[in-house]
């Protein structure tokens, strides 16, 4: 099964990952306005039809699980590949709302079949128990996405226009992520014939207690995600902070992120995914009691800590369920586990907003709370015994 080492399969799965992101939920950050302009819609259709497509994605996540459970993720994310230049082409098309909401549909579709969902179920359905390194490491890679997508599409955009920045994009997909997809990862072994005999049945929310307090988790720690994408900048100068440090201090999130994933690939063996989780969880709420206790000095703590624990949030998003329910059926209870943290997320923009209308304080207070109730959730979850 595995002809290819790790390290070739970590890092092609890894690059393919940073261009999905980058070519798909990273896009409207830089092309909104462009897109708006050009297709004759508000700025609102362009960020409803993509919130459209993240509750596209979360429908479609548990199914596209399944698959990769039975026959491997090579071909789902080869066919991501195919299925984001198709939207990419389509919205490069598009022009009026039922175009952009279609073009944005399909992107959904592709979003669902390539990105860390997939991607980590690909990997637990290659090495079982030993999936977590491999999974610490593609988000090592994929932490860049936005560093990577973010200037070139500003870039492209300006030289070229937003229609031909979303064709490279799409010829990217088709370039460089179905080789990495089709040649760098291995094919799944067939199971023996007697396991092939045997009827897979659907896992569903079974044991539910340990379900369901996992998918508060993530739901509410992809709210938060959600919501400081889109307003962390405005956050902070509510707090405060003049725009320009505003940005400035919002930039350092990529780096935090990175920073702690490099802690928890090189602690990979001493610190438990569990408590790894905790720890990340309790971060923000300590960031923003330093912004509520010290006001704009406290915005690049704040920062600090917010990227820092949603970097190991990312991990363990694909790290936990395996060590809580170990890897039988790992796909499917990722894409259950993804549907709430995928709809939360495609609200949580438009949520917080009111909750900033109400004063920056409540919003951080609200952000807060979510994580230490997910920190309550997580510590009531416990590790299964490894069955192989």
């Amino acid at each position: 099964m595995f002809l290819r080492s790790r390290t070739s399969v970590v890092a092609g799965l890894g690059i393919s990952q940073t261009l999905a992101w980058a070519s798909s939920y990273y896009l409207p950050a830089i092309l909104a306005d462009p897109i708006a302009d050009g297709a004759g819609v508000s700025r609102a259709w362009v960020f409803g039809a993509f919130s459209a497509s993240l509750l596209i994605a979360a429908a479609a996540g548990p199914r596209v699980g399944r698959f990769i459970d039975r026959h491997g993720g090579r071909g789902v994310l080869v066919a991501s590949n195919i299925v984001l230049a198709a939207g990419l082409l389509a919205l490069a098309e598009a022009s009026g709302p039922v175009m952009l909401f279609a073009a944005w549909g399909i992107l959904g579709i592709g979003m669902a079949l390539g990105l860390y969902d997939a991607g980590f179920a690909t990997l637990t359905a290659l090495y079982r128990h030993g999936a977590r390194g491999p999974i610490t490491g593609i988000t090592l890679f994929a932490g860049f996405a936005s560093t990577v997508s973010w200037p070139i599409s500003s870039f492209l955009n300006d030289a070229i226009g937003w229609r031909e920045t979303c064709l490279a994009w799409a010829a990217l997909n088709l370039g460089l992520g179905i080789p990495l997809n089709l040649f760098l990862l291995p094919s799944l072994t067939p199971p023996p014939l007697d396991e092939q005999a045997k009827p897979s049945a659907p896992i569903g929310w079974r044991p539910y207690k340990e379900m369901f307090l996992l998918a508060f988790v993530f739901a509410a720690a992809w709210f938060v995600t959600g919501a400081m994408a889109s307003h962390l900048p405005e956050l902070l100068v509510q707090a405060g902070v003049a725009p320009l440090a505003a940005v400035a201090a919002a930039a350092l999130v990529g780096p935090a992120q990175v920073a702690a994933r490099v802690c928890e690939f090189v602690m990979l063996s001493r610190i438990h995914p569990l408590v790894s989780a905790r720890i990340a969880a309790a971060l923000h709420p300590i960031g923003a009691a330093v912004l509520l206790l010290t006001g704009p000095p406290g915005a690049v703590a704040f920062v600090l800590l917010y990227g820092a624990g949603n970097g190991l949030l990312t991990i363990a998003r694909g790290t936990v369920p395996l060590t809580v329910f170990g890897p039988e059926g790992y796909g499917q209870r990722t894409g259950l586990l993804g549907a709430p943290a995928r709809a939360a997320q495609a609200f949580a923009p438009f949520v917080f907003s009111f909750l900033l209308d109400a004063g920056w304080r409540m919003a951080l207070f609200t952000s807060a709370g979510l994580c230490l109730s997910a920190l309550g959730a997580l510590l009531c979850l416990h590790a299964v015994r490894k069955r192989g």
